[in-house]
């Protein structure tokens, strides 16, 4: 296999990988643990409006599907970086490490960087829909 294919390769596990964390933080995590009143109620304690909650549920349950499928990939990654960024925010109180109590911030500030990178190397393999025409070549790749 060559480097280029490996890349590839690196590029579509990365976007696998995060597009299942957002399937499992949203439908796992939001919807079955905390309920989604329970999220909205979290929101609010925060300073957020609680309808909020509902939103940023629907975003990373879409963009996690999106991502696994391959749909627009290195848009979609780039549209959830500030939601990821918001999630930094939201847990900065609580101390760096995410065992803390109220988990702290290290998690979703490396998610914010797992979905930037994301978001600069595209699709990878296997995408449904890429993110860049067919026919556009990166720069220093050959054909």
């Amino acid at each position: 296999m060559s480097q280029s294919h490996l890349t590839e390769f690196g590029i579509f596990l990365l976007r696998i990988a995060l597009g299942i964390m957002f399937l499992a933080h949203s439908l796992f995590l939001k919807l079955f643990i905390f309920t989604l009143p329970g999220t909205a109620q979290f929101f609010v304690s925060i300073g957020l409006p609680g309808w909020f909650a509902y939103m940023i549920f629907a975003v990373e349950a879409i963009a996690g599907a999106l991502l696994v499928l391959g749909v627009q990939a290195l848009w979609v990654a780039s549209a959830t970086v500030p939601i990821l960024a918001g999630a930094t925010w939201a847990h900065s109180g609580n101390g760096w490490m995410f065992g803390y109590e109220n988990g702290g911030w290290e998690y979703p500030a490396y998610l914010t960087l797992l979905a930037v990178v994301q978001g600069l190397l595209g699709d990878g393999r296997f995408a449904l829909s890429p993110s860049l025409p067919g026919n556009v070549q990166m720069e220093g790749e050959t054909t």
